[in-house]
């Protein structure tokens, strides 16, 4: 199926050279990193698709932004301009800045949930998820069904599931579940959308059974485009209209602005002006964890960047490329027969390694087995949205089987172009080609908690 590619709707100020290592170098470099992309050095990757969080080009008005930072300690100018562009597109009065999306939820979930509690998702991505656990409570997904069929077409695959929702309420009982998140877009099931009637649902169930409902607010401006598209009701409004209206069914959100804000570091924690009791729990955490409340653990500078790079994500004209990017390379994907989460996410292509490697089981780790062969193959770094990121089960210490074995293909923002995709197409149809002979890969050593980010591993001959 030819798809044109979307223009970029910007010109190149500023290159970066990149190296590229021939295949027996590739080999020596991931078996010394002990089979973990993240151990790899960055120069040693040519494209590096292992995550869209802080690896995103910033504009010339960001850049600008640096050098007119504030960096007083207390009551900066720049931090009062994020402030204001946050409460302008989310409609919060409460905007907290933090070092990162994980720095909110070491800040805020603490607050809420507890040893013996429960928290249900559409789905947690992993930092999330062990920050819940961490708590000592535990974690529950409830993505709706279509999401685990990756060939099936539905316009949100992220949405909760709002049935098994209130039924998970009833039986935990609703005095044990502390929290409800919803993940904007759902970045475990591929990057898909939620639609604002979903988001109605759950505000509606979670003000039943008086629950607190947070917004995992990531990727909030590429949820609003798909709104924008999908949601028949949406289709004339626009990108920050839809955002406000999405926000304005939950309690609070946390964010990383590593995302769809643009920048290379910073978070938000947005809390509506009612709850002030919790704000003033989180600003004692705050300046226990992240630094005095009107920093945030940031350089004013890096607060100039994201109170521009917030409206910057909003652009319609920039999410179309944005997205037209994914479509481009998934339509060269179903010309190849190569399956993903489909119809494409917003900020990454999910290849479903498990369609990919059916011979490989999910304890040999099928999708972390297809980003190793994406590096050997193409200089490609990728990781695993699967059930090595899953981990184990932290009552029985069992490996888990994940819903998906997705290899995620993360895009930052404003960086690679259509020649970088081609790449992108043709490593993955060579290894396509091979995949019969491919065998997977076991762990040889692993920290507790978020073990993907430093584990070892070993492959099984």
């Amino acid at each position: 199926m030819a798809i044109k590619y979307v223009a970029e709707p910007f010109k190149i100020k500023m290159v970066e050279p990149v190296k590229i290592l021939s295949r027996e170098e590739r080999e020596q470099k991931i078996k010394k990193a002990k089979f973990n992309p993240f151990n790899l050095k960055a120069e040693d990757v040519y494209i590096d698709l292992l995550t869209d969080s802080g690896t995103n080009a910033m504009s010339s008005k960001q850049w600008s932004g640096i050098m007119l930072g504030d960096e007083s300690y207390a009551g900066a100018r720049s931090y009062f301009n994020l402030v204001d562009a946050g409460k302008d597109i989310f409609g919060y009065e409460i905007i907290q800045p933090v070092h990162q999306g994980r720095a909110a939820e070491k800040v805020l979930f603490p607050l809420l949930v507890s040893k013996g509690k429960y928290a249900i998702a559409n789905m947690f991505f992993d930092t999330t998820r062990a920050h819940v656990e961490i708590a000592g409570a535990r974690a529950i997904d409830c993505v709706v069904e279509e999401a685990k069929d990756s060939n099936l077409r539905a316009p949100f695959k992220g949405n909760m599931d709002v049935e098994k929702l209130e039924k998970t309420i009833i039986e935990l009982g609703s005095k044990n579940v502390a929290l409800v998140v919803m993940t904007i877009t759902n970045n475990s099931a591929g990057g898909q959308p939620i639609s604002i009637q979903n988001m109605r649902d759950v505000s509606a169930i979670c003000k039943k059974y008086d629950i607190p409902l947070n917004i995992d607010a990531a990727r909030f401006s590429e949820n609003a485009y798909f709104v924008k598209q999908r949601e028949e009701e949406f289709k004339d409004w626009s990108i920050k209209d839809i955002t406000k209206e999405m926000f304005s069914f939950a309690d609070m959100f946390t964010m990383s602005a590593k995302k769809d804000a643009i920048v290379n570091m910073g978070g938000i924690i947005g809390i509506r002006e009612d709850n002030q009791e919790l704000y003033q729990k989180v600003k004692a955490n705050m300046i226990s964890f992240e630094g005095f409340t009107t920093y945030g653990g940031l350089s004013g500078r890096d607060l100039e960047a994201l109170a521009i790079g917030l409206y910057e994500g909003q652009d319609e004209e920039y999410l179309r490329y944005r997205i037209g990017q994914l479509e481009y390379l998934a339509a060269k994907l179903d010309d190849a027969g190569i399956a993903y989460q489909s119809p494409v996410g917003g900020h990454g292509v999910f290849i479903d390694a498990k369609a990919m490697f059916p011979h490989i089981p999910y304890y040999e780790f099928p999708a972390h087995t297809l980003a190793i062969e994406l590096y050997k193959e193409a200089g490609i770094r990728a990781c695993d949205i699967g059930s090595y990121q899953l981990g184990n089960d932290p009552d029985t210490g069992k490996q888990l089987e994940a819903e998906f074995e997705f290899t995620r293909l993360a895009i930052p923002r404003r960086v690679y172009t259509q020649a970088h995709f081609d790449v992108m197409a043709e490593a993955l149809i060579a290894i396509k080609e091979r995949a019969d002979s491919i065998k997977g890969y076991r762990i040889t050593w692993e920290p507790p908690i978020l073990r993907h980010f430093q584990a070892s591993l070993e492959p099984i001959e």
